[in-house]
């Protein structure tokens, strides 16, 4: 099946709107690592939804992340996360861990977190209040003693 454009720019296929094209503003944040759904780019009914999914555990990972100089964030059962704490130890750096859920638990939790830092994959970590990635990222800053 063939989808079109209408004149507004809406998608369809026939007379069926797959969903209304999205204003182009709210898209274009020049400050912004990558592109980010605006607030305003939200439907009003749902704004609020969205903006607070799962605040609390965002909340809690930035408190951490002001109040210690390196911070690790994870889940269970999850053999880089258990590396990057090992590492961060063998190298005599204090840290805090933060654990959310398993593979088989959380998930909802962890993805406000993969949603706030763009990052797809579990250990987070933070160091001095900026997020440096996962544990590869991590041995490659301890390898380097840039941490």
């Amino acid at each position: 099946m063939q989808i079109n454009r209408n004149a507004q720019g809406n998608r369809h296929r026939g007379k069926r709107l797959l969903y209304p094209a999205a204003p182009a503003a709210p898209f274009r944040d020049t400050n912004a690592m990558r592109q980010i759904l605006s607030a305003n780019a939200l439907h009003p009914a749902i704004r609020d939804k969205v903006l607070s999914y799962h605040s609390d555990i965002v909340a809690e990972v930035q408190a951490e992340i002001a109040a210690n100089r390196i911070v690790v964030v994870g889940m269970r059962y999850n053999g880089s996360v258990g590396r990057a704490r090992k590492s961060l130890e063998a190298a005599g750096h204090a840290f805090k861990y933060l654990e959310y859920g398993s593979y088989t638990s959380g998930w909802r939790r962890r993805l406000a977190l993969k949603m706030w830092t763009g990052w797809p994959t579990f250990p987070m970590i933070f160091v001095d209040g900026v997020f440096v990635g996962g544990n590869s990222d991590l041995q490659k800053l301890l390898a380097a003693k840039a941490l």
